[in-house]
């Protein structure tokens, strides 16, 4: 019967740690990183660039005080009905959502003097920034549901608050946010 015995080699064996990756995939790995600081450093200007005021068009003056109108009117006006104003994106967004009974007057929620906008009434915060500046392209279509992004930076508006929501020339005061 022969016993296998163990030779000891003097090596150790290769730790996780101690190895090195080749060049180049340190080199990969370092312009990989650069990459990042720098998109980064970019977002963080653009970022940085941005507040609570809706991007306009220079040639356009935008008017914030607008007509008083109840929810039947503004039906009547802008042929839209509100249907929803929400707290979304974990406090960060609020998401106004409508629906379009008379395509053609409805358009001119988008006009660049009266653009769309939400004060939270209790403060008086101003929401006026919408996500990506979205703005709708093409005709409305009769009976469709739309949806304005707000960008609610510092979660200044909550459930349960009420808002005035700024459309076209008018606004509707004491519209519930679920």
């Amino acid at each position: 019967m022969t016993t296998l015995a163990k030779t000891d080699t003097g090596r150790q064996p290769p730790s996780p740690r101690g190895t090195k990756p080749s060049r180049r995939i340190r080199i990969v790995g370092m312009l990989l990183g650069a990459a990042l600081v720098a998109g980064v450093g970019v977002a963080g200007l653009a970022y940085s660039n941005q507040d609570d005021t809706p991007v306009v068009p220079e040639a356009a003056t935008p008017t914030w005080t607008r007509t008083p109108v109840s929810t039947a009117a503004l039906e009547r006006k802008l042929g839209i009905r509100l249907t929803q104003v929400a707290v979304t994106g974990g406090g960060g967004l609020v998401d106004l959502r409508f629906q379009v009974l008379d395509p053609e007057l409805a358009g001119s929620i988008h006009e660049a003097e009266t653009p769309p906008a939400l004060v939270e009434e209790s403060s008086g915060v101003f929401l006026g920034n919408l996500l990506m500046g979205h703005s709708h392209s093409g005709p409305f279509k009769q009976a469709q549901t739309y949806y304005l992004i707000f960008v609610n930076d510092g979660n200044w508006v909550h459930r349960g608050d009420r808002v005035t929501v700024l459309l076209g020339g008018y606004q509707v005061g004491h519209v519930p946010v679920t």
